[in-house]
């Protein structure tokens, strides 16, 4: 394993790289070798992470160089990587969970090599939980060794196991043996920690000659300092099958007792770790139970006594037996309509010995241009598959409960995020031969959202799926004025006029994803600027806002007569986005604030040199006299390479990548707005906000219009204090999305006055504003647009935690709608 390389980690697409470096100099142990064995060793390690937050030691230049320690996870870590939040002095850090292979293999791509876990995992609701685990560090000082401490561990096995406590040896890879206990949940991790003190004075007690409990150091030699503290809830312990950044590769590895008597007895490296792992499995099993079964919740919120509602123990595959099995081993499903309090049904799939289920409220879906809402609920046991009958008032779930239809179902794909499959009903109904596409759109486990789309069969893929469910059409059925349609093919040919350019729908990343695994991969990243359609006529280019005003003369730059861009004399129509770059080469929109706002020649003149513009192109409308948008886009992208192949910077035509992760990634680390994934296949639709192309941001941004200023105080008396901003609904009211008050540079300020001072008015334009906002509030005539970033829209439709970005004259009232996420 050498150099660069992507590859596939369980449906995770990592880009591992430096794979030759080596970390540990005295063996030669590369990073690649590093890689093989976190993912080797996963079956046997990620239990013992689950759900613990993971701390870390990395060693980047290798073991000989000094390790920095990590708590939180670097900017650049995968998205898909789970995190948890955990407050300190300092604030907040979200710590990793590593839950899968992928998240293992990540890590150690870091030079990750030691991971360190507390006593503790999170609840399912996300709190800090109960030590399910006691732990002991056998610390030999100066003077004794391993051996030492295999007599100390055999002195405190004979005193738990009077208690009835197992005990299971791991030795550390480090210096003396770590010693575990199962804990049933009930004790504070103070309780924990302070039984262990106990016990480690109690043996200092019976053997002062050979046990220290005490952290003094130069107290310790000849001795082995019993460390009680990891039981504290702040404390770590080295996990087991982790790395050591020690000379040699060795690990924390469980052992036998009978091990621990070898006279000889000594650390284990890691390629030894991987050939004792098939012969004695996990040593520490029982230190890592199985989650919560998953009937717990089914069964939790049912009375056996009360619901004629199947009750098996809470046990996957205990009710196996009894439900019979498929047909040639297929996995079986089961659609229920179910009156309850509102009538819905409800979708199972049998799935690792439970129906795994949603409630959807409308059903499955009888079209493809229609998606259907669906909430997943807890897993139900398998004999629901058979299950109908009446559910008695009061109970959970109270109503009636018949089968709509059942049978067996074709299973293509199964992710957190997405599920395809293939209902084979036994009814010929709705389901029969159904092919579905399950998304998950928000939240996670049991209520979070999924859309339901019904797939076309003969052609897998289906752009609507992925929109997230965008209650406005995709596109009107009346081209927009620029485009005319032609009469015989009915596609759109671009005149001299102002193009609108061709705009992409919001979406989800695991949406989004999907799509693009239909689509076949094609990514582009979201570039932060002002989206422009630019007309080069073989010596001078012209510049067209997405409004169609033409800001040609802003930027002198790219349309000036000693503008030279490298494009040949074939005239060309393209579209792109003006930036402006930082220090690091980075698009910055506050940057390009400074120039987007200016038209008088010697403001642009002077702003010009201090904030150059570049244009960043990825699509062509025409070529010559040819208009080309009903060609596919991978068509219109060879075009565009031909064209632009002796193109000069501020011109540059960006990559098209094939990895949304990896884009993704890549766009967090350089600040970048996201991602664009397209249709390859897709023609250009101009004015159109189309499916074909789907947006997925890494920041919440918004378009807003400006209702209202809200005076000053303090250093703004007299000023503006904050915007009333609004989202106009599909017939142009001007529906109350909350204010804007951080953000503003003095001279976005300054801007602001001048735009907004001649715009005031005595109307209020907003629709549904609450009396205290609209107290003070200075009118506007709502013709200003501008962009805020934020958190999250709350029920009500008001913007949480609203940042303004700035103002955008490229863009009209009419343009704003609501981004879904």
């Amino acid at each position: 394993m050498a150099g660069e390389q992507t590859v596939q980690v369980d449906g995770r697409r990592l880009r591992l790289s430096n794979l030759d470096k080596v970390l540990y100099p005295r063996t030669g142990t590369t990073k690649g070798e590093v890689i093989d064995y976190f993912s080797r060793i996963a079956p046997l390690m990620l239990p013992h992470l689950d759900r613990r937050p993971v701390t870390r030691k990395r060693w980047p230049e290798g073991v000989e160089q000094p390790d920095f320690f990590a708590k939180a996870l670097e900017p650049g870590a995968p998205a898909w990587l789970p995190r948890m939040p955990i407050d300190h002095s300092s604030g907040s850090k979200d710590y990793p969970l590593v839950e899968e292979v992928a998240s293992l293999v990540y890590l150690a791509q870091v030079a990750s090599l030691e991971l360190h876990v507390p006593q503790w995992r999170f609840t399912d609701t996300g709190e800090r939980g109960s030590p399910d685990r006691l732990v002991l560090d056998l610390d030999p000082g100066p003077g004794v060794g391993l051996a030492e401490c295999a007599e100390v561990a055999r002195w405190v096995r004979s005193i738990l196991s009077d208690m009835g406590m197992d005990l299971f040896p791991v030795t550390s890879g480090s210096k003396g043996i770590h010693l575990y206990a199962p804990l049933a949940g009930a004790q504070t991790s103070d309780q924990a920690s302070a039984f262990a003190r106990e016990l480690a004075r109690a043996l200092e007690a019976d053997h002062p000659d050979l046990v220290i409990s005490q952290m003094t150091r130069s107290a310790r030699t000849g001795k082995v300092f019993l460390d009680w503290s990891q039981n504290n809830g702040s404390k770590t312990t080295i996990a087991p099958y982790s790395l050591r950044g020690r000379d040699e590769p060795t690990v924390a590895a469980p052992r036998t007792w009978d091990e621990l008597d070898d006279p000889d007895l000594r650390h284990l490296r890691f390629d030894e770790m991987l050939e004792r792992a098939d012969d004695v499995g996990d040593l520490l099993a029982a230190l890592a139970p199985r989650r919560t079964a998953p009937l717990a919740p089914y069964l939790a919120k049912r009375s056996a006594d009360r619901t004629p509602e199947p009750m098996p123990d809470a046990v996957p595959g205990a009710a196996a037996g009894v439900a019979g099995t498929a047909p040639a081993g297929k996995p079986r499903f089961v659609v229920q309509e179910h009156h309850a309090r509102r009538l819905h049904y409800d979708l199972r799939l049998e799935r690792d010995g439970v129906l795994v289920s949603w409630a959807v409220p409308r059903g499955i879906p009888e079209t493809t241009d229609r998606n259907h809402l669906a909430v997943m609920t807890e897993p139900h046991p398998l004999e629901y598959l058979t299950f109908h009958g009446e559910i008695p008032a009061g109970e959970y779930g109270a109503g009636t409960m018949t089968i709509w239809d059942t049978g067996v179902y074709d299973l293509e794909k199964w992710r957190e995020d997405e599920i395809i499959f293939t209902l084979r009903g036994t009814t010929g109904g709705t389901a029969h031969d159904a092919r579905l596409v399950l998304i998950r759109t928000g939240g996670s486990g049991e209520k979070s959202q999924w859309l339901l789309h019904r797939m076309k069969t003969e052609a897998p893929r289906s752009a609507s799926s992925a929109s997230a469910g965008s209650a406005r059409p995709a596109a009107s059925a009346r081209p927009p004025a620029s485009a005319h349609p032609d009469a015989e093919t009915g596609a759109s040919t671009i005149a001299a006029g102002p193009v609108s350019p061709m705009l992409a729908v919001s979406s989800s990343r695991g949406a989004a994803r999907a799509t693009a695994e239909r689509w076949g991969p094609w990514v582009e990243f979201k570039w932060d600027g002002v989206r422009a359609i630019a007309y080069w006529d073989g010596e001078r280019m012209r510049l067209h806002a997405r409004s169609g005003t033409d800001i040609t003369a802003r930027y002198p730059e790219l349309t000036g007569e000693d503008a030279d861009l490298g494009l040949g004399e074939t005239p060309l129509v393209l579209d792109g986005e003006i930036v402006a770059l930082d220090g690091a080469g980075r698009p910055s929109f506050p940057l390009l604030q400074n120039r987007m706002h200016l038209t008088k020649a010697r403001d642009i003149a002077r702003e010009r040199d201090r904030t150059p513009a570049d244009l960043f192109v990825f699509d062509m409308l025409r070529h010559g006299d040819r208009d080309v948008t009903t060609l596919p886009l991978r068509e219109r992208r060879r075009l565009l390479e031909s064209a632009t192949a002796h193109a000069k910077p501020p011109l540059t035509v960006p990559p098209v990548t094939d990895d949304l992760d990896a884009a993704l990634t890549v766009a967090r680390e350089l600040d970048l707005e996201g991602a664009v994934v397209k249709d390859p296949s897709s023609r250009y639709r101009p004015g159109v906000r189309s499916e074909e192309w789907l947006k997925v941001k890494l920041t919440r941004t918004q378009d807003v219009v400006v209702g209202a200023i809200r005076p000053g105080k303090g250093e703004r008396r007299g000023g503006i204090g904050s915007l009333l901003l609004g989202i106009p609904d599909d017939d142009g009211a001007l529906h109350y999305a909350g204010r804007v008050g951080s953000g503003f540079s003095d001279a976005e300020l300054a801007r602001l006055t001048a735009a907004l001072e001649p715009l005031r008015s005595n109307e209020n334009p907003f629709v549904g504003i609450p009396a205290a906002d609209a107290s003070d509030a200075r009118w506007v005539r709502p013709e200003l647009v501008g962009e805020v970033e934020f958190a999250e829209f709350t029920p009500g439709g008001i913007l949480r935690h609203a940042r303004w970005r700035g103002l955008r004259p490229d863009r009209t009232p009419g343009d704003v709608r609501r981004e879904e996420s």
